[in-house]
C-alpha cells in the first residue's frame, strides 16, 4: 500500500486509478498497490548506481490488488487480489537487445517445459499515452529488432501498449487449442523520467555524467492464479510427476503385505514423494481402478512376491501396456526411474 503520491508520480493515478483500491488513513489517502513497478523503481532510486552495477534486476512474488469489474471476474483466471511474477530490469540502452533476448529465451524455455506452444505480438502506442512520440518510436523499433533477433515470428497489435511504453504480448496455446494471454514483457522509457532515475557514466564531466536507465517490465507467467487454473484445466487431472499432488498409490493384495506396503510408503515419501497406501475392504480390482480414476502417476501393486524381493508391481498411468498386469522392479530402482522423470521434467509418467 502506498501513498496516492506515489501513484500520481509514476502516472498511474491519472491512467489506471479506476482499476484501484483507494482508502484513507490519518486523513491521507492511499492505494493498495496495482503492479510492483513504482516501489521497484523507489529501490533503485535509494542511493546512487554506477553503470557497473547494470543491469539490475527486481523480482517480487508481492500480493497485488486490482478493481476489475464484477462482470469480468472468473473463477481463478480473473481475481481482485492475486501475485504474479513480477520483475523489473534496470538497464543502460546497450543492454536492451541482450535483456530482451533473455527475457525472451526465459519465456521459451518455461512455456516450453510446460508443453505450451506461444505466439508473440508487439503492441504498440495506444491512444492514451506518456511522453514523447520519438522516444516511444525508439523503444518501438528496438522491441522489433529483438523479436526479429528471437526468430519466433509475431505479429504487430496497433495500439494496444501500456500507457507508458510499447510491449510484447505473449498468448499461449493449451493441449486443447485454447489461447490465453498470460506473459508480457514491456519496454519503459517513461518511469525512469517521472522518477529521475539516473546511474553514474564513468566520464568525467560532472554534467554529463549521468544517464537515465531502461526499465523492461517482465511476467512470464502472469498471474500465477491464472497459471494455475490453465494448468489444472491444460492438464485435466493428470498432472506431470514432478507437479502432481497424487504421485504413487502402494495397493497391497492383502492383509499379509500391508506392513510391507507401508514400508514400501516409508522409502517412497523419504526419496521425496506423494505416496499413499490404499488398506480398505475394497477388493484388488477395485483398489486398482479408484487409483486409476484419481489419476495417480504410479500404481504400486504389493503381494507376497513382492515382499520377498523387496520389490514393486508398477503400473503406469500414461503407459496403457503396464495397466494389465504392471512391470515388477526394486524399490530402489523404481526410486531411480522416477527421479530421472522428475529432474527431466518429463510431461508423460513411463518407466524407461
Amino acid at each position: 500500500m502506498f501513498n496516492v503520491n506515489l501513484w500520481k508520480q509514476s502516472g498511474h493515478w491519472d491512467n489506471y486509478k479506476d482499476d484501484m483500491f483507494d482508502l484513507e488513513v490519518e486523513k491521507e489517502k492511499f492505494a493498495l498497490k496495482p503492479m510492483n513497478c513504482p516501489g521497484h523503481c523507489l529501490m533503485f532510486g535509494m542511493r546512487d548506481r554506477s553503470y557497473r552495477e547494470l543491469p539490475i534486476r527486481f523480482a517480487d512474488f508481492g500480493v497485488l490488488h486490482r478493481n476489475e469489474a464484477s462482470g469480468a471476474l472468473t473463477g481463478l483466471t480473473r481475481v481482485r487480489r492475486f501475485q504474479q511474477d513480477d520483475a523489473h530490469i534496470f538497464c543502460m540502452q546497450s543492454q536492451v537487445k541482450d535483456e530482451m533476448r533473455g527475457a525472451l529465451d526465459f519465456m521459451s524455455m518455461v512455456y516450453g517445459t510446460f508443453g505450451f506452444t506461444f505466439a508473440l505480438k508487439l503492441s504498440t502506442r495506444p491512444e492514451k499515452f506518456l511522453g514523447e512520440i520519438a522516444v516511444w518510436d525508439q523503444a518501438e523499433q528496438q522491441l522489433r529488432e529483438s523479436l526479429d533477433e528471437f526468430g519466433a515470428g509475431w505479429e504487430l497489435n496497433p495500439g494496444d501498449g501500456a500507457f507508458y511504453g510499447p510491449k510484447v504480448d505473449i498468448t499461449i496455446r493449451d493441449a486443447l487449442g485454447r489461447e490465453f494471454q498470460c506473459a508480457t514483457i514491456q519496454l519503459d522509457f517513461q518511469l525512469p523520467e517521472r522518477f529521475h532515475l539516473q546511474f553514474r557514466t564513468g566520464t568525467a564531466d560532472e554534467m554529463s555524467g549521468f544517464q537515465r536507465p531502461v526499465i523492461i517490465h517482465r511476467a512470464v507467467l502472469g498471474s500465477v492464479e491464472r497459471m494455475i487454473a490453465i494448468l489444472t484445466e491444460n492438464f485435466a487431472g493428470k498432472w506431470p510427476l514432478w507437479l502432481s499432488p497424487r504421485q504413487v498409490m502402494v495397493v497391497p493384495v492383502t492383509g499379509v503385505v500391508y506392513e510391507y506396503a507401508e514400508k514400501v510408503k516409508q522409502q517412497l515419501h523419504e526419496a521425496g514423494y506423494f505416496v499413499d497406501v490404499d488398506v480398505s475392504a475394497d477388493t484388488l480390482n477395485k483398489k486398482i481402478r479408484n487409483a486409476e480414476i484419481a489419476q495417480y502417476n504410479f500404481i504400486c501393486v504389493v503381494g507376497a512376491q513382492e515382499m520377498e524381493e523387496g520389490s514393486v508391481n508398477v503400473r503406469c498411468r500414461d503407459d496403457v501396456g503396464t495397466k494389465a498386469k504392471g512391470q515388477t522392479v526394486p524399490v530402489t530402482a523404481f526410486v531411480q526411474q522416477m527421479d530421472v522423470l522428475k529432474n527431466a521434467k518429463s510431461l508423460e509418467s513411463k518407466l524407461a
